[in-house]
């Protein structure tokens, strides 16, 4: 994913990156090992971003910021802040019903150029229209398979394959 938004659109080498919802910073490390400028990390969970801080220093990046804040309370005077979003939102489904969708709404204010994010692919009507009614133009860059364990109460399954797209979101706004 991160090769091809660097290779193919170069959304990622000297550009401000923000990653709602980093976790322990997959992307956004990976981001930082392809070039990127600066990097800023958002995350609700104190403890990931006490492991992304971890991975930070053993990879010995000078280059990131992390701040602990629910991605739906990043609020005004962080519009256009960042050349590049990358997330791998919550899904949006059964808890957490529209999560994925707040979240691309709050990276499109973000963003300056692009959005990248990944979506069930079961949602690609809905998240295409409601990218076009935000005047937001969108591009289906890969359809994947993700294999979600079983990591919360509500899952019943061991695992399960989940179709997902991984979407181009050009909100080019200089």
């Amino acid at each position: 994913m991160l090769h091809t938004m660097s290779s193919t659109f170069d959304d990622i080498e000297n550009k401000t990156i923000a990653d709602l919802g980093c976790g322990c910073g997959v992307l956004s490390i990976g981001s930082v090992m392809l070039g990127a400028g600066f990097v800023t990390g958002f995350d609700l969970d104190p403890d990931a971003l006490e492991l992304f801080a971890q991975n930070i220093e053993d990879f010995e990046m000078d280059n990131v910021d992390l701040i602990n804040m629910d991605v739906k309370n990043i609020g005004e005077g962080w519009e256009n802040k960042f050349d590049t979003v990358i997330m791998n939102p919550p899904f949006g489904t059964k808890h957490n019903k529209g999560l994925d969708m707040r979240f691309l709404q709050t990276g499109i204010s973000l963003a300056s150029r692009a959005v990248y994010s990944l979506h069930k692919t079961s949602t690609r009507e809905h998240v295409l229209k409601k990218a076009k009614d935000w005047g937001v133009e969108a591009q289906v860059l890969a359809e994947l398979r993700y294999d979600l364990p079983n990591t919360y109460k509500h899952h019943k399954k061991v695992s399960v394959d989940i179709q997902v797209d991984f979407i181009r979101f050009f909100v080019d706004k200089h």
